[in-house]
């Protein structure tokens, strides 16, 4: 295979055979920096949604003061990731 053929077959393995396709950063509000979005975060969300009673829709989509509340929320689980 040429080098040419190297990259885009990198990339397509990853979206199919993995689940790199989901990791993205966001904006914690409530410290001031980017954090890792991924299924250990999702997880918490998730949970967070159903505590809150508020629908369980992709954080990205959340407006800013919804966001804040859920880093506020995230910060005190006590598990250290998020601290």
């Amino acid at each position: 295979m040429s080098r040419a053929g190297w990259i885009p077959s990198i990339f397509l393995s990853c979206l199919l055979f993995s689940s790199c396709a989901h990791h993205y950063r966001v904006y914690d509000y409530y410290s001031n920096q980017y954090r890792p979005w991924n299924g250990h975060e999702r997880t918490y969300y998730h949970q967070w949604a159903q505590e809150t009673h508020r629908q369980d829709r992709d954080f990205r989509k959340l407006n800013k003061n919804e966001q804040t509340q859920y880093w506020a929320w995230r910060h005190q689980q006590g598990n250290g990731e998020a601290r």
